[in-house]
């Protein structure tokens, strides 16, 4: 069973720094896109970044030049580093990846989510 653990949210001050992480675990015969969402209450969830292969990146306009999407293929892993936080970056993010499964089935998987919380 393919599932995705999200860690690294907490409290940060506005201006701080956080790394979120999302590995993928089960039986995976390969990863496709990977990204990070956020929903805030009361919002639809928005995109924040995706990351299709190793190198191109897709960044939505209220975080460029603020967050940084990475992966590891090979820890099957996603990064999203942000800095320069501010409270309306308070939101549960989650990670989002396009997997094919060791039955050879292509589906969408989405990580429980983590709280991120920019506050004084």
């Amino acid at each position: 069973q393919v599932q995705l653990v999200e860690s690294g949210g907490g409290l940060v001050q506005p201006g701080g720094s956080l790394r979120l992480s999302c590995v993928a675990s089960g039986t995976i015969v390969s990863i496709n896109n990977m990204g990070w969402y956020r929903q805030a209450p009361g919002k639809q969830r928005e995109l924040v970044a995706t990351i299709p292969s190793g190198t191109s990146t897709i960044y939505a306009d209220s975080v460029k030049g603020r967050f940084t999407i990475s992966r590891d293929s090979a820890k099957k892993t996603v990064y999203l580093q942000m800095t320069s936080l501010k409270p309306e970056d308070t939101a549960v993010y989650y990670c989002n990846a396009d997997i094919i499964d060791g039955r050879g089935i292509f589906r969408g998987y989405w990580g429980q989510g983590t709280q991120v919380t920019v506050s004084s």
